[in-house]
């Protein structure tokens, strides 16, 4: 069965088939995608979508001399497999294994790495003005699917592509969704483009015409690639000052071939229009694209099975449980999410509470803004955002929230380690990078009912607040539904014991727990980075002979960091041990076995604190003198 796809393992085997054989690869390698993710787990559904444009693109290309740049990355896996990896598919988004996303330092056929969305245009931009400045006749294809283009950073690169005078071809991969459904005027734009009734009438005598004289099938061919170029002479794209082509069926080998070869021998920026379909070839996953996006291992025979009832409840849910239970007490609250609909648990609260939800695309900065436009006007808005795309909107949590002291909740969700998705994704820097701006505070919960009450704390503030928190469930805590706040800024002694503090921020609490049994040293749950319980924090320090921190976040700058400011203003110089990630971007893989990698479970933890007091093995006995502060 798989006679081409053992054979083609390269772009350059790839050019020796006939354009009748790419077709039978490409049903080859979209069994052989279904097959490997549904063993290992993975990005499906916008991957099953790309086959025959990839295998298109690889033919026409001469990569990795021609540069290609996938947007986002998560429809890469089959650029992957043509370019030597099918072998090592089985190991993606696994320890040691592929990444999920493109990579330089994976393959020379990566040109650029990516994870993030909206990234392409920009910098196949780069790279073609840096081929026309050393005299390199090389071509440079950007692929950005029409989710992607509802972010500002993508009209940025088209606004300077278009007076660019470089050769530059853009991909526009239209499936109709993201990853939640479409949403923006963008999207029925593209609709239009794609249903004009001139095009559309002329597309339907053109099949009328094979259907009577099947020899005349290239002639209605014809007549639909002349509708397509004829039907929308004027779109947005031709004013950026791109050439604009299409739509064309991006699972037409037989058209789409033809179509990228003119494009590529065309001078100046080059806009195709390709329309995909998410999910193509797995009936699953094209009835809910969304269900498949990232599934986890399943069955290709039966597809996903709903999970049982007594799943434990995820922080996500939590979250969304808690946001539908608040707005129902207070109309004000409105919720915001850059399409993050289904990842950020706001699937119930947009049926519940339509007019209050808002989804805007993948434009971070915009929800950010918008939020703090509506705080203005008396709304409490509540932004849905994961911790790394947070850092797209920086400039405005800074300037357009904080500056002024808005009330807007950041609800950060994967916060710290992501595990399968990697150093793209991963929430590593959210402690650094909101503790330091004036009027933010940063909250940590340990656990799911505690995250409950920091989002009902931080929501009756009338400042900014960020309530950050990890992928996946808890420790099994039971959540109440009511909706009583926490006293602002204390933290809680969960443990005493002797001569060392662990003081933990979120969920590691209930690993420092257990390593403070095995060790009798006190622990305390500090829940605030921002502000600390500088009360707590003196007395702890002031009747120990050392602190230990513990975080899921980047040490440079995080909550140990804070500690250690804090104790410096008290006049208090005592050891502190600050425990957290190293400054290095963390690796893929499963999230325990990552966390046991960078010594953040009890058995890493507790060898880090022997390392620094050798003597703590014998459970010291009595309590260091109390110090005073000088």
């Amino acid at each position: 069965m798989n006679g081409l796809l053992d054979w083609v393992d390269s772009p350059q085997r790839l050019k020796n088939l006939e354009l009748d054989q790419l077709q039978p690869l490409a049903d080859q390698l979209r069994q052989c995608l279904l097959e490997s993710v549904a063993r290992s787990g993975g990005h499906l559904s916008a991957n099953l979508g790309t086959v025959e444009l990839t295998v298109a693109l690889h033919y026409v290309l001469n990569t990795p001399e021609d540069r290609l740049i996938w947007d986002v990355g998560h429809q890469a896996y089959v650029h992957k497999m043509l370019t030597g990896r099918r072998q090592a598919l089985s190991t993606i988004r696994q320890s040691g294994g592929l990444s999920g996303f493109p990579r330089r330092e994976e393959s020379s056929y990566d040109a650029f790495g990516t994870g993030h969305s909206s990234t392409s245009i920009s910098a196949a931009l780069g790279m073609a003005l840096a081929a026309k400045q050393q005299g390199i006749p090389r071509k440079t294809v950007a692929v950005i699917g029409d989710g992607a283009m509802t972010a500002g950073l993508a009209y940025e690169a088209l606004n300077h592509a278009g007076v660019s005078d470089c050769n530059l071809l853009i991909i526009l991969n239209d499936n109709a969704m993201s990853i939640s459904p479409p949403v923006g005027a963008l999207n029925r734009y593209l609709a239009e483009l794609m249903n004009g009734r001139f095009y559309a009438a002329l597309r339907a005598m053109g099949r009328e015409v094979a259907k009577a004289a099947p020899p005349l099938f290239g002639l209605a061919r014809w007549m639909e690639q002349q509708a397509q170029s004829v039907s929308n002479p004027d779109t947005i794209f031709e004013k950026f000052g791109i050439h604009y082509t299409g739509p064309v069926d991006g699972h037409d080998l037989k058209t789409l071939i033809p179509q990228l070869q003119t494009a590529l021998a065309t001078a100046g920026p080059q806009l195709l229009h390709v329309v995909t379909q998410k999910g193509k070839g797995y009936a699953q996953a094209e009835q809910d694209p969304v269900a498949y996006h990232g599934p986890s291992k399943f069955d290709p025979n039966v597809g996903l099975v709903s999970g049982s009832a007594a799943s434990p409840t995820t922080f996500t849910q939590v979250f969304g449980n808690w946001l539908c239970d608040m707005a129902a007490q207070d109309d004000r609250l409105v919720a915001i999410t850059p399409a993050m609909r289904e990842g950020s648990g706001l699937t119930a609260f947009s049926r519940q509470f339509p007019g209050r939800y808002h989804d805007v695309g993948i434009a971070e900065q915009h929800a950010v803004t918008m939020a703090a436009g509506m705080a203005c006007e008396g709304l409490k808005p509540v932004v849905a955002i994961y911790s790394t795309f947070l850092q797209r909107a920086y400039d405005q949590l800074i300037h357009d929230v904080a500056l002024q002291n808005l009330p807007v909740l950041f609800a950060l969700d994967r916060a710290g380690l992501v595990g399968a998705d990697g150093p793209t994704h991963a929430g590593m820097f959210d402690i650094p990078f909101a503790r330091c701006v004036p009027h933010m505070s940063v909250l940590c919960p340990a656990d799911e009912q505690e995250c409950r009450q920091m989002l009902t704390t931080a929501y009756l503030q009338n400042h900014p607040v960020s309530v950050r928190y990890p992928r996946g469930a808890g420790v099994g805590v039971k959540v109440e539904r009511d909706l009583k706040p926490l006293t602002w800024a204390t933290a809680q002694v969960r443990r005493q014991g002797k001569r060392i503090a662990l003081l933990a921020f979120g969920p590691l609490l209930y690993e420092a727990l257990k390593v403070g049994e095995q060790l009798n040293l006190t622990v305390v749950n500090m829940r605030w980075v921002k502000p600390l319980d500088m009360l707590t924090l003196q007395q702890v320090a002031l009747s120990h002979e050392g602190i230990v921190t513990v975080e899921d976040g980047s040490r440079m700058g995080g909550a140990g960091t804070a500690v250690m400011e804090a104790l410096q203003s008290l006049s208090i110089s005592m050891p502190v041990l600050n425990l957290g990630f190293d400054d290095a971007f963390t690796a893929h893989g499963d999230p325990g076995k990552l966390m046991a990698q960078y010594g953040l479970t009890a058995p890493g933890i507790q060898t880090a604190i022997e390392d620094k007091w050798p003597d703590l093995a014998g459970h010291a006995s009595t309590l260091v003198p109390l110090r005073k502060a000088s």
